[in-house]
């Protein structure tokens, strides 16, 4: 198996502003803080704030799932998968 195959894929958050918005009103209506979505996902609180600050902009996919699902939404709201057909994407950051 290649390294190239076992290497995940990593996301990039669509914005900053896109995220905390998510965190405003969840998927079941509910706020969250950065701390709860942190604990939710199982990532490092660090994690949450460097995405919601714009110094982080990708995560592996296994994280960008977790915080999708705690969140209770689709991982195409809040995510765009950085590599498709070889290539690597990084969008723009835009406002919601």
């Amino acid at each position: 198996m290649s390294k190239e195959a076992s290497t995940p894929t990593r996301y990039a958050v669509h914005s900053a502003d896109r995220l905390k918005l998510l965190m405003e009103r969840t998927g079941t209506g509910e706020p969250v803080t950065s701390r709860e979505l942190a604990e939710k996902a199982g990532v490092a609180h660090g994690t949450i704030g460097a995405l919601m600050n714009g110094q982080q902009r990708t995560v592996p996919e296994p994280k960008a799932k977790a915080i999708a699902a705690a969140l209770g939404i689709d991982l195409l709201v809040l995510f765009v998968p950085m590599e498709r057909a070889g290539r690597v994407f990084i969008p723009a950051q835009v406002a919601v």
